[in-house]
C-alpha cells in the first residue's frame, strides 16, 4: 500500500537529480508550483548545478545521498538512464517517492527491480512519459473514447541531437509512441516487426516499426534523426472516424460522417494549453499526496521499455498472436 501525504500538511519537499536540459526544466516547474518546495538539486557538474542554484535559489549537492540528507519527500530523476536504477533504489530505501524520466531504466530487469522496491517500501513510483500530458495527445485520447480503433500511424522525426550518444532513436524517440499506442488502445503490443538502419550515427538513427496489439490494432512508427526539422504527427483510423494531429502545433482534426459517395465532415477539436511537463509533475504530486495510482505506473514504463528492447533485437520471426478486439473507452 502506498503511503499518502496529507493535502493540508506542510508543502511537499522535492528534489531533482540531474539538471541537464530536462532536469533543469523539472526544477523550474517545481520551484513555481504551489504547495511544493524545491529543496535542492543534485548533479556532479558544478557549473550546471550552480546555474540552477543562481536561477532558482535552491541548494545544490553532488549526488542523491546528499540530496536525501536534505530531507526530501520525493525526487524527480532526470539523470542519464544508466543511473536510474541506483538513484531510484537509494531514494526508495529512504521511503522517498520517485518520479523517473523515461525510460524507467537501462533494462527491463532493472525496471522491475525498481518497481518491486517501491512496492515493498509503499512509495509512489511514476514514470515520466511526458507526451501523455501533451494537450493534443489528450484530445486524441478523448476523441477515441468508445471507438473501435483499426490502425495508428505515428511520425516522430528530427535532426540528430548533439547531446545523444548512449541510445538510438528507438529508446530516445520511439518509446514515447510505443507508450501512446498501448495507452490509446488500452491493449498490450504482442507483435513487433522492426526495420532499423544506422545511416550517420553509431546506433540506429532510422527506425520503421510495425506492431499489432492484443486487441488487433495495427500500428506503425516512423522515426529518425535525419530529418532537418522536427515533426510529430499522429493519425488514427477507427470504424467511424479518422483523427489527425500535429503534436507540435497542437492541432487535432477529426473526419467523420463518411458517405458512400466519398463525402465526409471535418472539425477541429478543442485542445488545451497546459505545459505537458507541468501537468506531469502536478499529476505526480497529486498521486503522492493522495496515495493513489500515478498517471503512468512503473509497470507501464517497463512494458514500453520491453517493446522498445524487442525492436532492437536482431531480426527474427515474430510468432503471430491473436486476441479479441477491444473497444477503447
Amino acid at each position: 500500500m502506498v503511503k499518502a501525504v496529507q493535502a493540508d500538511a506542510a508543502p511537499l519537499r522535492l528534489g531533482v537529480v540531474g539538471v541537464g536540459v530536462m532536469g533543469s526544466n523539472h526544477a523550474r516547474v517545481l520551484a513555481e508550483m504551489p504547495g511544493v518546495t524545491l529543496v535542492g538539486v543534485a548533479d556532479p557538474d558544478d557549473k550546471q548545478a550552480d546555474l540552477v542554484r543562481r536561477t532558482l535559489g535552491c541548494a545544490t549537492v553532488p549526488d542523491i545521498r546528499d540530496l536525501l540528507e536534505l530531507g526530501v519527500d520525493a525526487v524527480s530523476i532526470a539523470a542519464p538512464t544508466h543511473l536510474h536504477r541506483s538513484i531510484a533504489l537509494a531514494a526508495i530505501s529512504r521511503g522517498v517517492h520517485v518520479l523517473v524520466e523515461k525510460p524507467i531504466a537501462s533494462s527491463v530487469e532493472e525496471g522491475r527491480e525498481i518497481i518491486a522496491a517501491a512496492r515493498r517500501a509503499g512509495v509512489t513510483l511514476m514514470v515520466g512519459h511526458v507526451e501523455r500530458f501533451n494537450p493534443a495527445v489528450q484530445a486524441i485520447k478523448e476523441a477515441l473514447r468508445d471507438e473501435d480503433i483499426l490502425s495508428i500511424a505515428i511520425t516522430r522525426v528530427g535532426p540528430f541531437p548533439p547531446r545523444m550518444s548512449s541510445v538510438g532513436v528507438v529508446i530516445d524517440l520511439a518509446v514515447h509512441d510505443i507508450d501512446l499506442i498501448s495507452w490509446f488502445t488500452e491493449s498490450e503490443i504482442v507483435e513487433v516487426q522492426p526495420q532499423l538502419s544506422s545511416a550517420k550515427a553509431e546506433r540506429e538513427d532510422i527506425a520503421l516499426l510495425q506492431f499489432r496489439t492484443a486487441s488487433g490494432v495495427l500500428a506503425h512508427i516512423n522515426t529518425n534523426w535525419l530529418t532537418p526539422f522536427k515533426a510529430r504527427d499522429v493519425q488514427v483510423a477507427t470504424r467511424r472516424k479518422y483523427v489527425m494531429a500535429d503534436l507540435l502545433t497542437r492541432q487535432v482534426t477529426e473526419c467523420f460522417g463518411f458517405q458512400p459517395d466519398g463525402a465526409y465532415s471535418m472539425r477541429h477539436l478543442p485542445v488545451g494549453h497546459a505545459e505537458p511537463l507541468r501537468a506531469e509533475i502536478a499529476a505526480f504530486v497529486a498521486a503522492v499526496r493522495s496515495g493513489t495510482t500515478p498517471a503512468v505506473t512503473g509497470e507501464e514504463g517497463v512494458a514500453s521499455l520491453e517493446i522498445a528492447m524487442r525492436c532492437l533485437r536482431p531480426a527474427q520471426a515474430e510468432a503471430p498472436r491473436k486476441g479479441p478486439r477491444r473497444v477503447a473507452g
